[in-house]
């Protein structure tokens, strides 16, 4: 099985610092919905793994986010692509859980989900976090200039691979399998 992992804010999606609290300012970044349909009809299975602490904050329900995961899901499906899962940590940063990245509680739900080990399994991301996450487990991480990417190119210590977006990582990923 080969398996992607993708941050969403700032990846899939345009960032928001007011964060994106309803599926009317869910904003894809031009190509990134392609890219995931190029990415599922090559075999790959789609997974996101994203912080969501407007949750934790009283910004949005459980309900928003579900309609806005249901408006991405749709956008991809019309592309004739498909997200396999949406792991999420609804906390808020304060709350002390396992699941906020930086900490890999979203990689072992994704690990315990799909039976099988991150080692070297990309996971693209724009901030220091979804590097962090990525590297604790093994896997591949992969940086996107788009959300924070820049920023985040700028504080990282560590050589990583970086690519102006999703569409770039993805038509590297499938050039590697082809």
């Amino acid at each position: 099985m080969r398996l992607v992992i993708l941050d969403r804010d700032g990846v899939i999606n345009k960032e928001s610092d007011a964060f994106i609290k309803s599926p009317e300012e869910w904003t894809p970044i031009p190509g990134s919905i392609e890219a995931i349909a190029r990415l599922y009809k090559s075999g790959y299975k789609v997974v996101v793994a994203s912080n969501q602490s407007g949750v934790g904050r009283g910004l949005f329900t459980l309900d928003t986010l579900a309609a806005i995961h249901g408006r991405m899901k749709r956008e991809v499906e019309a592309a004739g692509g498909k997200i396999d899962s949406i792991f999420f940590c609804p906390h808020a940063p304060d709350a002390g859980c396992d699941c906020r990245k930086p900490k890999t509680g979203l990689m072992k739900q994704i690990m315990e989900r799909y039976k099988v080990e991150l080692a070297g399994v990309p996971m693209i991301g724009d901030s220091g976090r979804d590097l962090a996450a990525a590297r604790a487990v093994g896997a591949r991480p992969i940086l996107v200039r788009t959300g924070n990417g820049l920023k985040t190119l700028e504080h990282e210590h560590e050589e990583v691979e970086t690519y102006d977006d999703l569409a770039a990582a993805a038509a590297k990923l499938l050039k590697e399998h082809h």
